[in-house]
């Protein structure tokens, strides 16, 4: 009697609401992105500003800022890379725009990170399936993460149009700015949330939108630099091409906003109609069955990172390759276009050594910090491994730690290399191409090379913190290269005092060109890369796995 009432009361219990639980998942979100977001909201808020910043007292007049963007306009590369001044009359539009097209389609990875993370991600070390067994709706996780993250891009718009009216534009024009790195982050969002329905992985929601994103920005690229502006109209088949459209800081089109909204609903629409047609933990695109033997090259620790890692290192190989095909077209006509009001601009990008190699050592030291990253996510996946459980049935076999860690460090630092040798092979062909002078052969080699024990560092920094603060270890890493970049980026400009600058070991890197190639400073980066490496070996070999 008493089994049946029960069978009855549970049969009568009312179906769990779709969204059930959000509210604490949202702030279970929130609580594990409380270090994470605010360093990239700095990131962005303290670029913007701090470029408009610097930008404000160069140009005075509306003379120079027209020189300026005449030149900037003229340079087809350049219009492809950042997009055209729209208005070469605006404060606004010359101080920001290589944060225009560029700042957008770097908030639109933002954004798909932070949904990868807060969805897929949590299916696939499955925290999505315990909650669920609570009272947690079937919705209820998209939305959480949905919420989250158009909360953080509505936060990053409003504070980085704080932060360009504090630096001295307009209120009206700071707002559409913000606003224009809003419309690529909603449509980003929203293709992010699909991409969590159809890949059946993090890396693999990660990876299509991101697809996504880059073929977006090649198809904003083709119409900016199209001549004459013939394929102009491309721009609006771009999600990054919208945050142009809305003209920020040159009569702002505000309708912008709600292509974007009606865009992202759709989208938002479309993957809760696909979370009802798989189920937990699967995606839409079924999964290749693996081979019935693996190869020798999976015998090691070694051929399994590099295994684990080869599908990133060729997204960035790919990219680092298109990258640095323009910088011969940027480098070849840069100098024909400076006049004595637009000098001042190009000599604060890298030095007074000359404008092209100026502009080419600025350039690599960019990418120089740039490809730090790709070592740190790289790198990181030691701790993921561990975080996951799995480091745990292979640091069971014969396998050491000292192995298993060294076998990451070999593909962070071996992919840096990697990929410093296609910029550096690209990026001397293109200019040797355009200039014609095949002396940038060695130039360019050597400014490449001068970026590895740098980057070694920060290896090492994230190996310190893998090794002894395993919880911390992402908040730490990453946290130290967003200092690193907004102190050579936004450091000279701020005119921040050195002994500061020079926390970064970015900072004692040769700009190469122009700059005499120290051994010492370089020898002395080799240094304390060695020594980071050897104290993090050691600590990760002596330390408890940690969850």
């Amino acid at each position: 009697m008493a089994t049946t009432t029960l069978t009855r009361r549970v049969a009568a219990a009312p179906p769990l609401a779709p969204l059930a639980g959000t509210a604490r998942l949202v702030r279970l979100a929130l609580r594990r992105d409380r270090v994470l977001v605010p360093i990239w909201l700095a990131v962005f808020v303290v670029s913007a500003a701090g470029s408009a910043g610097a930008t404000v007292g160069l140009y005075p007049t509306e003379a120079s800022r027209v020189a300026v963007a005449t030149t900037i306009n003229g340079n087809p590369s350049f219009a492809a890379l950042y997009g055209p001044i729209l208005d070469p009359t605006s404060m606004g539009q010359v101080s920001l725009f290589k944060l225009s097209a560029l700042g957008a389609a770097l908030v639109g990875l933002l954004a798909v990170f932070l949904v990868a993370r807060h969805t897929r991600a949590e299916e696939e070390t499955g925290r999505t399936e315990l909650l669920g067994a609570g009272v947690v709706g079937r919705w209820a996780p998209l939305s959480a993460a949905l919420l989250v993250v158009v909360g953080t891009l509505v936060a990053l718009a409003l504070i980085t149009a704080a932060g360009l009216a504090a630096a001295g534009l307009d209120v009206v024009g700071s707002l559409s700015f913000g606003l224009s790195w809003l419309v690529t982050g909603l449509a980003f969002t929203g293709i992010a949330a699909v991409a969590a329905q159809v890949a059946s992985t993090s890396r693999g929601t990660k990876g299509l939108a991101a697809g996504v994103l880059g073929l977006a920005y090649l198809v904003r690229a083709v119409a900016d630099g199209s001549p004459n502006g013939d394929l102009v109209g491309l721009r609006w088949l771009s999600p990054v091409g919208w945050s142009q459209e809305l003209h920020a800081f040159a009569n702002p089109r505000w309708t912008v906003v709600g292509l974007a909204v009606v865009f992202a609903a759709t989208t938002v629409a479309l993957a809760y109609a696909l979370v009802a047609r798989r189920d937990l933990g699967a995606g839409l695109l079924p999964d290749r069955p693996g081979a019935a033997t693996a190869p020798r090259s999976l015998a090691g620790p070694v051929g399994l990172v590099v295994r684990l890692n080869r599908g990133s290192l060729l997204g960035w190989a790919l990219g680092a390759a298109l990258l640095s095909m323009v910088m011969g077209g940027l480098v070849a006509n840069i100098s024909g276009f400076v006049d004595e009001n637009s000098r001042p601009f190009f000599e604060a990008l890298g030095g007074t050594q000359g404008i092209e190699d100026a502009f080419m050592a600025a350039e690599w030291s960019f990418i120089g910090v740039f490809f730090a990253a790709f070592a740190i996510a790289t790198l990181l996946r030691l701790r993921g491994e561990e975080s996951a459980g799995r480091a745990e049935g292979l640091l069971a076999t014969p396998l050491t730690r000292r192995r298993w860690a060294s076998a990451h460090l070999l593909a962070a630092l071996g992919g840096a290399v990697v990929l410093l040798t296609v910029a550096g092979v690209f990026g001397a062909f293109s200019t040797v191409r355009a200039t014609g002078d095949p002396g940038w052969w060695g130039t360019v080699l050597g400014a490449a090379v001068v970026q590895l024990p740098a980057i070694a560092v920060v290896v090492g920094l994230t190996l310190v913190a893998v090794a002894f603060l395993p919880r911390l270890a992402v908040g730490v890493s990453w946290g130290s290269f967003t200092l690193f970049l907004l102190l050579g980026e936004i450091g000279p400009l701020l005119r921040l005092p050195t002994w500061l600058l020079e926390v970064s070991p970015f900072a004692h890197t040769p700009r190469v060109p122009g700059e005499t190639v120290s051994v010492a400073q370089l020898g002395g980066l080799t240094v304390v890369a060695l020594v980071l490496l050897v104290v993090g070996l050691a600590g990760y070999r002596r330390r408890d796995l940690a969850t």
